[in-house]
């Protein structure tokens, strides 16, 4: 018995454990990646990385942009000189009220006369300077507002474009950063754009809508401010802007969710924007035939809502497309360049 115990059942675990060994190599074998065959047998799990057709349908696509905003004071109006001279008067003190045009300081400056020409008693030329003409000009408030600054003092000489103070309009805009996709789905830009300021009255429309690259900060940074809240960064980029209306009670740093609606478009050719190789103006779907064959396609393309986008030419409805743009085999996961995700 003691050799039963001692040869025999250690043999039979060593034989048990050598079969299970050996049935996990034949599984792994047969069941892996390295089986050309696929001789997985029925039922074994797959991965399909291919991209499923959609059909080509008809939708309606509101190009709607909505981005975080932020409200901010308009900035200062400079008042420039006018003439170059000597400062005669100043009309109004720093802080005061002032109407667009108003008076604010006036200049004295000397126009030079041309010389009196004659002859003397003996016919020849004289020319006889006179003295230079006093003129007085007048420098005017750019906007109405209040005179925030009023950098002259009387007597003090001045040149034409010199800054002599700024003009604080005291009305507010919102600004909001925007993203390249966002530029691109606002090539043209409506005037208005609706506004909800959080925790403020209720939306409401800001005008003069403008979009452009966003000023450097100004030189209050460099004597150790900071620039105002929803202010443009070092780094630029594009800005949009209105203003907000008269009326409307809300204040300079509160943040603010901007709206713009750059048209719809109803009842056209629409695929998902995953499909399409671009996204502005022109782009490439692939198209999937009777047969299962793909072929690569040009289109041309107009709105888009961020999902979906429209196809003006190029394909009919009820084609098949892939739904995500093919990824070459050689290009790396996620390569922007492919033009994948809508690129």
């Amino acid at each position: 018995m003691s050799a039963v115990r001692t040869i025999v059942f250690p043999a039979l675990r060593l034989l048990v454990w050598a079969v299970i060994a050996v049935a996990l190599v034949v599984l792994a074998f047969r069941g892996g990646s390295g089986d050309p065959g696929g001789s997985a047998g029925p039922g074994a799990p797959t991965l399909d990385l291919g991209s499923t057709p959609v059909p080509v349908s008809r939708g309606t696509i509101t190009n709607t942009v909505t981005v975080d905003g932020t409200v901010v004071a308009d900035p200062a109006v400079p008042v420039k000189a006018t003439a170059a001279g000597t400062v005669r008067r100043v009309l109004v003190d720093q802080g005061a009220t002032v109407s667009a045009g108003q008076a604010l300081l006036e200049i004295r400056y000397e126009e030079a006369l041309d010389p009196v020409v004659g002859r003397d008693a003996e016919g020849n030329p004289t020319s006889t300077p006179r003295p230079p003409r006093v003129r007085t000009a007048t420098v005017t408030a750019p906007v109405a507002g209040t005179l925030s600054t009023l950098g002259v003092l009387v007597d003090q000489i001045v040149a034409v474009g010199d800054s002599v103070g700024a003009v604080s309009p005291g009305t507010l805009s919102v600004t909001a950063s925007l993203t390249q996709a966002q530029q691109f789905r606002l090539l043209a830009p409506p005037s208005t754009a609706e506004v909800e300021v959080q925790g403020g009255p209720a939306p409401f429309t800001c005008s003069g809508l403008t979009l452009g690259a966003a000023p450097m900060p100004d030189t209050g940074a460099q004597d150790g401010g900071t620039p105002p809240p929803g202010g443009p960064s070092a780094g630029g980029g594009t800005t949009a802007r209105c203003s907000v209306p008269a009326g409307v009670t809300v204040f300079a740093g509160m943040g603010a969710t901007v709206r713009v609606q750059a048209g719809t478009a109803e009842n056209v050719l629409v695929v998902p924007i995953t499909a399409v190789q671009g996204s502005v103006q022109t782009g490439n779907v692939w198209v999937v035939g009777d047969d299962g064959a793909e072929q690569e396609r040009a289109v041309t393309l107009g709105l888009s809502d961020g999902d979906l986008i429209e196809v003006r030419e190029g394909l009919t409805e009820g084609e098949q497309v892939l739904q995500f743009v093919p990824v070459p085999a050689d290009a790396p996961a996620g390569d922007p360049a492919m033009g994948g995700w809508g690129g």
